[in-house]
């Protein structure tokens, strides 16, 4: 029989020991090693057996071998120190505190995944960890984030492989009671519920989990609940699981029901409102427009100033470098879901569905764009490296037409790691022992790492290169398993890899453009440098498929044939089911990191980060993060065939650029050892690497930058614009509207320019006076700009230019106006110049706002 309900019973604690539970519902167990000490210290073989989670740890012991524990006083005072430690961690003022006074009291993050822990599998990839981390930076900086996502019933999914190295999907249920969730209550007990409206009459309801980040609140929507019938329940079913209906109801209860829960969050605690919304990829975007509705219903606003209240505080990152990873939904979905009686209150559906339609060239008619939307909503948008902030403004620039890419409104913040998470325990004990304490970070001594001696830091990355050689033999040995072999098999997997042996790590999502099989364009050339037997290299390589992507699966599939071949087998191995618990050991373990994605298409690639923060070096294709910091002596940099259309052809040339720097730079530095046995080559460029990347892979480094360059600025424009009863939303929105409407006639009716010689030269002054016909607006309200500049060769474009602004100097009957001003030359070489209108008021973030601009 099988149960039809289930429930999970959680431990009644002694007092003496009561304070475990706290510690286990505190995520901060998960990036904190004395309590995971701590815990796994009450019995080490359980511990592994409860997959290092607390909570089903803590439920194992039955009621009298607690009561045997809490007799323990050893333990009790241990337990006890451990809680004042984390009380402490939780109320002590950190960096926020003291970081300015005009800061935000409460930013909301939206992400539809989190990589926290392995306990909690709310994850994918790359933008999951990137936003587990970002809570967690934030927890330790004191900043006063709030997260949003959805608790998704199976997670993403387990990966295995079949007979024939074919991925396979499994999707265990998880029961939230039975993690370290609390479940967000009325005060008379019941569930609190979240509802959004549904087609022909119908509600979505949720409940709201509570995750504590250490100390951040991770809010988490979950629809498998009572009163939702089977397809209502589904909805968070699966991570990126549901075709484009569910899809669209997920995005729904993220960004709509995310709100509505920040609100009930806010009603149950006292804590302040969001001053501040971050949505982390388009996926939240419809946290916006019920924003805007809030305002509609609140302030009694139209949807115009009620979309400048929202706007003003808003922040928008974009993760995806390709069209592909971007949610788009055809507006006949739209418009059965917010159409008619499901138009949200003050959202009429004409105006949503102008937010994400794509009116730029290339853009097709009856689509929604979720990305398009997000970047309409927010006034502050960022990419997530510096070379993808660049791909970002030439994705989106349709959006700003007439606007060089240069002036697209969407900065950069490079992502980070969050190092306690990543780092190996071994690096922390050699900074304690050579460097004044663990928290390198925090007495800011990475230029003291080069004094740090050879032979410990060497000894250390043994340790670590041996733990992962124990861990994928076992890994292997039980993957194979399940692909059928019988133990009498597997003999072989016990003397898989050398823990002497210089170690590559290859570890991501499987997409066509991180090309997995890149090293395998030349088989017998890899089997060489597998095999070579001076200076032999082995693989482990790791990686999921999104379940409906078959060629990602066939990828996949060559690999695991290629590593099953019994001469290489040894030597080259891949890792199905790869999750935050394998990487822990991957990343401490591999001397050098590779990354070899097609150029421009990693956004960042923080996995090379933590890789570097556990002393490995990067081999890198110079794209996302690599791409701004590596320096010649930090890793080395795999070189492109940029401008090579055939793609089979640079995938050719890339590989055996690939193969050559592992041939005759890599695998020989490695093993050009000195008389200790120490590479000190290899040493120098791994201090060089901790010394100069340290600092700047972190994500407390992040969390600085998004604090001080975003959050603070969108916390300071939203109370500009929403104060004295949203005035200046108010006063935003009809400008934006009467400029919209007179733009058409806008125009440089002449322009006359004097005051230089025959021969200019560095010094002289161009004196320009420009006649604009403005078409109802006042001269006060536009910004009358000389863009001058070098001219490139050949061309009449403009480059290296500067905008200088002129004054208004007299208006005349027939509606236009003449400004004049003075631009200084200052560069030799061939210099033009250029006058262009645009519009001006001073609570608009930046001149391209309104994508407006009248050029001569």
């Amino acid at each position: 029989m099988k149960a039809i309900r289930r429930f999970s019973v959680r431990t009644a604690l002694p007092e003496p020991i009561a304070a475990l539970g706290d510690l286990a519902m505190n995520l901060r167990w998960s990036w904190h090693s004395p309590t995971r000490e701590l815990f796994a210290g009450l019995d080490p073989q359980r511990w592994e057996e409860a997959d290092h989670d607390p909570v089903r740890l803590l439920a194992a012991f039955s009621g009298s071998e607690l009561e045997e524990l809490a007799a323990d006083e050893d333990l009790v005072a241990r337990v006890r120190a451990a809680k004042a430690g984390l009380d402490e961690y939780l109320t002590s003022r950190r960096w926020y505190q003291d970081a300015g006074e005009s800061l935000p009291s409460s930013i909301a993050y939206f992400s539809p995944e989190y990589g926290i822990t392995e306990v909690l599998p709310q994850y994918s990839g790359g933008l999951g960890i990137l936003a587990g981390d970002h809570l967690k930076a934030a927890s330790d900086l004191g900043v006063p984030i709030v997260g949003v996502g959805l608790f998704y019933t199976t997670g993403y999914f387990k990966q295995s492989l079949d007979a024939d190295g074919w991925q396979q999907e499994n999707y265990p249920v998880l029961d939230p009671q039975g993690l370290p969730l609390t479940l967000l209550r009325e005060d008379d007990e019941t569930p609190c519920v979240i509802t959004v409206g549904m087609p022909g009459g119908a509600e979505l309801r949720a409940h709201v989990w509570r995750a504590q980040v250490g100390r951040v609140p991770l809010l988490l929507l979950d629809s498998d609940v009572p009163g939702n019938d089977d397809a209502m329940r589904a909805v968070t079913e699966r991570l990126y699981g549901g075709a484009g209906e569910q899809r669209l109801q997920q995005e729904m209860l993220l960004g709509i029901g995310g709100v509505r829960a920040l609100r009930l969050w806010s009603r149950l605690t006292g804590a302040p409102e969001p001053e501040v919304f971050h949505t982390n990829e388009g996926h939240a975007g419809f946290l916006g427009i019920e924003r805007i509705s809030e305002f509609t219903q609140s302030a009694g606003m139209s949807f115009e100033e009620a979309m400048e209240a929202a706007r003003a505080g808003t922040v928008f990152t974009t993760h995806t470098p390709v069209p592909a990873g971007i949610d788009r939904f055809d507006v006949a979905l739209l418009e059965r879901y917010f159409g008619g009686a499901q138009e949200l209150p003050g959202v009429p559906l004409d105006k949503l569905r102008a937010l994400g339609a794509e009116t730029y060239e290339g853009g097709s008619e009856g689509i929604f764009n979720m990305a398009v939307m997000g970047l309409r909503l927010a006034e502050r948008a960022n990419g997530v490296s510096r070379l993808h902030g660049v791909v970002s403004r030439g994705m989106f620039d349709g959006l700003w037409p007439g606007f060089d890419d240069s002036e697209v409104p969407i900065t950069s913040i490079t992502n980070g790691v969050h190092a306690p998470t990543w780092v190996d325990d071994s690096v922390y004990d050699i900074a304690a022992q050579y460097l004044g304490g663990r928290d390198v970070e925090a007495s800011d001594r990475w230029s003291e790492i080069p004094d740090v001696p050879g032979e410990s830091i060497w000894s250390a990355k043994a340790q670590m290169r041996s733990r992962l050689v124990e861990d994928v033999r076992a890994r292997l040995r039980s993957s194979w398993g399940k692909r059928g072999a019988s133990d009498a098999e597997l003999g072989w997997t016990d003397s898989v890899l050398d823990p002497e042996v210089l170690t590559i790590g290859f570890a991501r999502r499987v997409p066509t453009y991180k090309r997995l099989t890149l090293m395998l364009r030349d088989p017998e050339r890899l089997k060489a440098l597998l095999l070579h037997p001076e200076r032999p290299i082995q693989l482990v390589i790791a990686g999921k498929s999104h379940p409906a992507d078959e060629t990602g699966k066939q990828l996949i599939q060559q690999m695991v044939r290629f590593a099953d071949q019994q001469d290489v087998r040894h030597r080259i191995v891949f890792l199905p089911n790869y999750d935050i618990a394998m990487a822990r050991t991957l990343y401490p373990g591999c001397d050098v990191w590779l990354n070899n994605p097609l150029r421009p298409f990693e956004a960042c690639g923080t996995s090379g980060m933590k890789a570097a923060l556990n002393g490995g070096l990067n081999l890198s294709i110079l794209d996302g993060w690599w791409d701004e910091w590596f320096d010649g002596d930090n890793g080395w940099a795999i070189p492109t065939a940029d401008g090579v259309e055939d793609e089979s052809r640079r995938d050719d040339i890339e590989a055996a650029a690939l193969y050559d720097l592992i041939e005759t730079q890599v695998a020989p530095r490695f093993y050009d050892v000195d008389e200790a046995g120490l590479p000190q080559h290899w040493l120098s460029m791994l201090r060089h690497t901790l010394t100069t990347l340290g600092p700047k892979v972190l994500a407390t480094r992040m969390v600085r930058d998004y604090t001080e360059r975003l959050y603070a600025p969108a916390a300071a424009h939203n109370a500009r614009v929403n104060a004295d009863d949203h005035a200046g939303a108010k006063e935003l929105a009809d400008y934006k509207a009467r400029a919209r409407a007179g733009w058409p006639s806008v125009h440089v009716d002449h322009v006359e320019g004097s005051g230089v010689s025959d021969s200019p030269i560095v010094g002289e002054s161009l004196s320009v006076d420009a006649y604009v016909a403005l078409d109802g607006l006042a001269p006060d309200e536009v910004d009358v700009q000389v863009v001058a500049g070098r001219v490139a060769l050949g061309t009449d474009d403009l480059v290296e230019w500067d905008a200088t602004s002129l004054s208004f100097v007299e208006g005349y009957e027939d509606g236009k106006a003449r400004f004049g001003g003075q631009v200084p030359i200052e560069r030799t070489g061939q210099f033009g110049w250029t006058v262009r209108v645009l519009p001006k008021h001073e609570l608009m973030a930046f001149p391209a706002s309104l994508g407006l601009v009248a050029n001569a």
